[in-house]
């Protein structure tokens, strides 16, 4: 699993974002999200050729949910979309 900013042209494994100091509780639900889209993404539930991933917006400080073409590296889709995560950016929401 890849957490990144949300930029398409930043999906690089060097770009994962580290979170704030977290409470325990907020690690455990981390650490099973992660493990849930590892099995996920083992299981080729999206196809072999696709994986998804957990993305941060840094900007509206929201979650992104992505699947992605592995070997191409493009989003195939994404919620939110970007044009509604621009959106929550200018309302400052």
């Amino acid at each position: 699993m890849e957490i990144s900013s949300v930029q398409q042209s930043n999906l690089s494994n060097s770009n994962i974002v580290v979170q704030p100091t977290q409470t325990p509780e907020q690690q455990q639900e981390r650490r099973e999200l992660v493990r849930a889209v590892k099995k996920t993404n083992e299981s080729e539930f999206y196809g072999k050729d696709r994986e998804l991933q957990i993305a941060f917006d840094r900007t509206t400080k929201r979650s992104v949910v992505r699947l992605v073409d592995k070997e191409t590296k493009e989003v195939v889709r994404q919620f939110p979309p970007e044009y509604v995560l621009r959106i929550a950016e200018e309302l400052h929401l």
